[in-house]
C-alpha cells in the first residue's frame, strides 16, 4: 500500500514546480513570469511621484553564428557568462531574467533621471560587447536594447511595458549609431494595428512623404569626399521626421519591404543624376537586404532603374548589406552578388566584424568594401581589445584586397588613430550629420579635414604598441577609480613593465633602439605615470582614500601628455 507524501516531500515538490514555473532552467534567471510579477510589485513601490523605473528588452547578435560554429554546448556556455556579466554590471537592485533564446530583460530601479537610466543600459550593451574568454577563444556578441519606462502617472501592466520594450528593441535594429532605442508613445507606430500600420507606410509612400538623408564618406587624409551613404526617413505629417527604426520593423517580412527597398535604390539613383547635372558625381551606397537581393526579378529591376539613368556609371551604385544578414545564405547571396558585380554595381559588407564570419564566408562573399561596425570604432580610444578588433579586420581587409571604411567616427581623436593604424576612409558625427540632399553639394565644397589628419602618418607595425597606449591606460585608469570607489575589488597592476607599451619598450631598449631624444622622453613620462598611480594607492592602503581620488585629475592628466609625446613621435618626418 503506498503511503501519502510528507510535509517535506510536498514542500520539495511545490519548491520544484516554483523552480521550473518561474527560472529558466539554464541560466537560473527569473523567466518572464517572474519578471511581471516583480515589475508589478516595482511598479506599485515606486515611492516618489517624479521617480521612473525603466525596462530593458536584450537581444544578442551573434549568437547562431557561435551555435552553428562551435555548437550548442559552447553557445550555453556564453549564455551563463553573459548572464553573470550583465547581473553584476545591474547591482543588487536591479533584476534580470531571460525570456528565451538570445532575448533578456532588465529591470533598473526607480530613480528622477532617465538620462542615468539609459547610460546604464547602454553600459548593458558595453557588457555584452566585451569578449568572452572561453577555452581560448575570444567570443562576441553584440546587443540591442530597447527601454520603456514606468511611473506613478502610468496605469500600465507589467506585460504592456514589457511589449513597448520589446518594441523599442526592434526598432533598435535599425539604429547603426548605438543600438539602443527608447519608446516613445507618441511615435509608436506599432502600438497600431500592424495591418493599419503597414497601410499607413504604403500610403506615405504613395504620398512621397519619405525622403533620403546622405551621409559623407571621406578620404580623412586627404579631404576627398569617396562617397555617400543615402540613409531613409520619414516625414510623417504629424510624428515629424521619423527615422527607420520607428517603422520598418513593421514591414520586416512584408512585401512592402521590397517595394520599400526599390523606391529608395530609385530615388538615390535620381539625386546621383541632378547631383551630375550641376558637376557633382559622387558614388551612393543603399542599404539593401539578402532577402530583398534575393527576391525573384532583383536583378532585372536593377537593370532597369539603371537604364533610366544612362547618364550614370553602374560603379556609382553600391549596396550595403549587414554582414549578419549576408551570413544567412552565403552561398545564395554570393552567386546573386556576382550577377550585380557582372552589371558593374560594387557591395559593401556592412557592420562587418559583428557577424563573425568565417575567412571561407568573406573569401565567397564579392565584397568591393568591408565597413567596420562602429561599435568597435566607438571605444578604441578606451578599450584596447576593441583596438585589437579593429587591427585585425584591417588586416583581414588588406589580405583580401578589401577596402575598409570605418563607421561611427564620433571625434577627431578616434579618427587619427584609425590614421595610424591605416585606415583612410571613414564616416561619423565628427564628420558630418546625414543631411538632406540639397544642404549636400555644398558641404562637399566646403569641408575640409581636421589638419591633424592631414598630418597624420601610419604607424609603421613595429612601433604600434605605442598606439595601444592611450586605450590601454585610459582602461587602466578606470580600474583604479573604481578600485577607490569600491567599484572593483582587484587590485590594479601597476608594474610599468607589465603593460604592452612597457614590454614594447624594454624590447627596444634591449635591442638598443631607444636612443632618440623623444623615445626616451616617453620612457620618462610613462614612467612618471606609473609612479603617480604607485603613489595613489598607497594612499588608500593608508586609509587615505578621499586624497588618492583627489589625484585622479593628476593621473589623467598625466597620461594626456604621454599620448601627445607619442603623437608627435609617430608623426615625426
Amino acid at each position: 500500500m503506498k503511503s501519502n507524501p510528507g510535509t517535506a516531500e510536498i514542500e520539495d515538490s511545490n519548491q520544484e514546480i516554483r523552480q521550473i514555473s518561474h527560472f529558466d532552467p539554464l541560466t537560473g534567471l527569473p523567466n518572464g513570469i517572474l519578471l511581471c510579477a516583480r515589475l508589478r510589485q516595482a511598479m506599485s513601490q515606486i515611492a516618489q511621484p517624479g521617480q521612473i523605473l525603466a525596462l530593458a528588452y536584450l537581444d544578442l547578435d551573434g549568437l547562431k553564428e557561435i551555435n552553428d560554429r562551435h555548437g550548442y554546448a559552447v553557445g550555453d556556455r556564453v549564455l551563463n557568462v553573459l548572464a553573470e556579466r550583465l547581473n553584476h554590471a545591474l547591482g543588487r537592485n536591479g533584476m534580470l531574467a531571460r525570456l528565451g533564446g538570445a532575448e533578456f530583460a532588465a529591470l533598473l530601479p526607480a530613480q528622477p533621471d532617465q538620462a542615468a537610466q539609459e547610460a546604464a543600459v547602454a553600459g548593458l550593451l558595453d557588457a555584452i560587447a566585451a569578449p568572452i574568454p572561453l577555452d581560448g577563444l575570444a567570443l562576441r556578441l553584440r546587443g540591442r536594447a530597447g527601454v520603456a519606462f514606468g511611473s506613478q502617472q502610468q496605469d500600465l501592466p507589467p506585460e504592456e511595458l514589457l511589449q513597448r520594450a520589446n518594441r523599442a528593441m526592434r526598432q533598435a535594429q535599425h539604429v547603426d549609431e548605438n543600438r539602443l532605442c527608447c519608446f516613445d508613445p507618441t511615435r509608436d507606430l506599432a502600438s497600431l494595428d500592424r495591418h493599419a500600420c503597414i497601410d499607413r507606410i504604403r500610403q506615405g509612400l504613395a504620398a512621397d512623404e519619405f525622403v533620403l538623408f546622405y551621409q559623407p564618406k571621406v578620404n580623412m587624409s586627404s579631404g576627398k569626399v569617396v562617397g555617400a551613404e543615402a540613409l531613409l526617413r520619414w516625414q510623417h505629417p504629424e510624428r515629424g521626421l521619423l527615422l527607420p527604426g520607428e517603422f520598418l520593423s513593421v514591414i520586416d517580412d512584408h512585401p512592402l519591404a521590397s517595394e520599400m527597398g526599390e523606391w529608395v535604390i530609385a530615388t538615390a539613383l535620381t539625386q546621383m543624376t541632378t547631383w551630375g547635372a550641376i558637376g557633382l558625381h559622387t558614388p551612393v551606397s543603399v542599404n539593401v537586404g539578402a532577402r530583398q537581393v534575393q527576391q525573384p526579378g532583383f536583378i532585372d529591376c536593377l537593370k532597369k532603374l539603371l537604364k533610366l539613368h544612362p547618364q550614370l556609371k553602374p560603379f556609382q551604385l553600391e549596396l550595403e548589406i549587414r554582414e549578419a544578414s549576408a551570413l544567412e545564405d552565403v552561398g545564395g547571396l554570393s552567386r546573386l552578388l556576382s550577377e550585380c558585380r557582372a552589371i558593374g554595381i560594387s557591395f559593401a559588407l556592412d557592420d562587418f566584424g559583428a557577424g563573425q564570419s568565417s575567412l571561407n564566408d568573406l573569401k565567397r562573399l564579392p565584397a568591393n568594401v568591408l565597413k567596420i561596425d562602429p561599435g568597435f570604432v566607438r571605444h578604441i580610444l578606451t578599450n584596447p581589445e576593441d583596438l585589437d578588433i579593429l587591427e585585425g579586420v584591417l588586416g583581414l581587409a588588406t589580405a583580401f584586397r578589401r577596402q575598409s571604411i570605418a563607421e561611427g567616427v564620433e571625434s577627431v581623436d578616434q579618427g587619427l588613430l584609425l590614421l595610424q593604424l591605416g585606415c583612410e576612409l571613414a564616416q561619423g558625427y565628427a564628420i558630418a550629420y546625414p543631411m538632406r540632399p540639397e544642404a549636400f553639394p555644398d558641404w562637399v565644397a566646403t569641408w575640409r579635414p581636421d589638419p591633424r589628419w592631414t598630418k597624420a602618418l601610419a604607424v609603421n607595425i613595429d612601433e604600434r604598441p605605442m598606439l595601444y597606449a592611450g586605450a590601454e591606460h585610459r582602461a587602466w585608469i578606470a580600474s583604479i577609480e573604481g578600485y577607490l570607489r569600491g567599484e572593483d575589488y582587484k587590485e590594479p597592476q601597476l608594474d610599468r613593465h607589465d603593460c604592452r607599451l612597457g614590454a614594447w619598450m624594454d624590447a627596444e631598449a634591449f635591442a638598443g633602439r631607444n636612443s632618440h631624444p623623444e623615445f626616451q622622453a616617453i620612457s620618462a613620462q610613462h614612467w612618471r605615470l606609473h609612479a603617480l598611480a604607485t603613489g595613489i594607492l598607497k594612499y588608500r592602503a593608508q586609509g587615505r582614500n578621499a586624497e588618492a581620488i583627489a589625484h585622479l585629475t593628476e593621473l589623467h592628466s598625466s597620461l594626456n601628455k604621454l599620448v601627445e609625446q607619442i603623437e608627435a613621435f609617430t608623426n615625426r618626418e
